[in-house]
């Protein structure tokens, strides 16, 4: 017994935020398969309340059953404290538990929190934590108000008030959950600019990372950004307003999605459509019925996916912007990688190439696994998928038709997908010994 504790604390912390979050989405599918999480008060099929669980817990946001009308109350609460949890992930959230115990913080702890919220160093780390669970609380409120006050006109106090913390939680950790009932999302809302706009700052905002919300919380008193907050702001305005412009011209005419709507409904519902690809989820047109240039694209933001220190997934948008920046750097002829006049080391690069690598080759395989036990078309199997490892819960309406080995494949995109694919190799590969000598150089043609 005690030497099995004994690994269990000198496990690496990568390995840590494995087996919590396991533990985690294993609790939260036992608690959603009990009858009293049902709305019919039957037991959930187990692989059903793990798909949940896991989806909740990785803040994705597929489901296999509609979560505002199979769900009871209790069920909803439990999907909901996952979500949290695994927005803010499982150790932030320990640690709120030491600070207000005023339980001292071990190095132990401040390494899983380093990589939990994929910092470089220890150094501030605490400091960070408290920032995160105040913007958290602060941010959250915002919303639920913004949304309770829009809902009341739809519904009773008690039902718009929970509804408006409900989607606030879920819309700020880029969840995608909603319980608007028969998968319909925000499709009520396509035109309403009171719920866009809360809905689209709350996804930006939880998108961004924490620490770009602290850099944009001091600014005014430092008056000063850091190099990580600049590429992370602007590669985020950047592909919002691409996608925007792309979407409204490719959808403008489909009278099945945008073509309807009246000019300003148009921009709004495109870049609504624009922004929940960033591991958002949440939808105000009916995804599958978008033209495939469309889809292919959203498919495109989803592999992106939010920013570093986020509660999103995908490769990232400084990985994107340090892979874009080698290209440019390549074809002028130039040996650095510069942005907002700062070298990035080689070896950022590097770790930018790896990730993006690594990601489309789980895609690929989870896809075309997919392809031999779904029947359904290759761009909505890669649509989903892509969903999953990016965390983002859109989906062209593959997920409540998925077959058992399917929903295992997805399962596992999801997990991979939140804590990221290097965390996982990093806790599975065996620990590498000191290497006492180079190989000699050698070259190879390129190109």
């Amino acid at each position: 017994m005690f030497s099995k504790t004994y690994r269990w604390l000198a496990a690496s912390p990568p390995k840590i935020l494995v087996i919590g979050f396991a533990l985690i989405i294993l609790i939260g599918a036992q608690l959603l398969t009990l009858p009293v999480s049902s709305s019919t008060g039957q037991t959930t099929p187990w692989i059903d309340a793990l798909f949940t669980a896991t989806s909740a817990t990785c803040v994705t946001g597929l489901v296999v059953v509609d979560t505002g009308t199979y769900y009871s109350t209790f069920g909803q609460i439990v999907i909901l404290s996952l979500i949290q949890i695994g927005g803010l992930g499982f150790m932030t959230m320990a640690t709120l538990f030491a600070v207000v115990l005023k339980r001292r913080i071990s190095l132990k702890e401040r390494l899983i929190l380093q990589e939990a919220l994929n910092q470089s160093s220890i150094e501030g780390i605490i400091r960070l934590v408290r920032k995160v669970l105040f913007y958290t609380l602060a941010i959250e409120a915002f919303g639920a108000v913004s949304f309770t006050l829009r809902f009341l006109f739809d519904m009773r106090p008690g039902k718009a008030l929970y509804y408006g913390i409900f989607h606030a939680v879920s819309f700020f950790n880029n969840a995608g959950f909603d319980i608007m009932g028969h998968f319909r999302s925000l499709t009520d809302y396509v035109g309403d600019p009171w719920v866009n706009l809360t809905a689209m700052l709350m996804i930006v905002l939880g998108g961004i990372g924490f620490v770009v919300l602290a850099d944009l919380a001091e600014f005014r008193r430092n008056r000063r950004m850091s190099l990580h907050s600049k590429v992370a702001l602007s590669m985020t305005g950047l592909l919002i307003i691409v996608g925007t412009l792309v979407i409204l011209v490719f959808e403008y005419s489909n009278s099945l999605t945008l073509g309807p709507l009246n000019f300003g409904e148009k921009i709004l519902a495109a870049m609504m459509q624009s922004i929940t690809p960033r591991t958002a989820g949440v939808n105000t047109v009916d995804i599958g019925s978008l033209r495939q240039a469309t889809q292919f694209i959203i498919v495109i933001l989803m592999f992106i996916g939010a920013s570093p220190g986020s509660t999103g997934g995908g490769i990232k948008t400084t990985t994107f912007a340090a892979l874009v920046g080698a290209v440019i750097a390549m074809v002028r002829g130039k040996e650095d990688v510069v942005m907002f006049r700062y070298r990035l080391a080689k070896e950022r690069v590097y770790k930018a190439l790896t990730v993006t690598l690594f990601a489309l080759s789980l895609v690929m395989l989870a896809t075309m696994i997919l392809s031999t036990t779904e029947d359904h078309q290759f761009l909505m199997l890669l649509f989903e998928v892509t969903s999953a490892f990016g965390t983002v819960g859109l989906t062209m309406g593959l997920t409540p038709d998925l077959t058992l080995a399917g929903k295992i494949i997805i399962i596992l995109m999801m997990f991979i997908g939140r804590l990221g694919p290097l965390t996982l190799s990093y806790a599975i590969a065996p620990k590498q010994g000191r290497v006492l000598y180079r190989n000699a150089e050698g070259k190879i043609i390129i190109g």
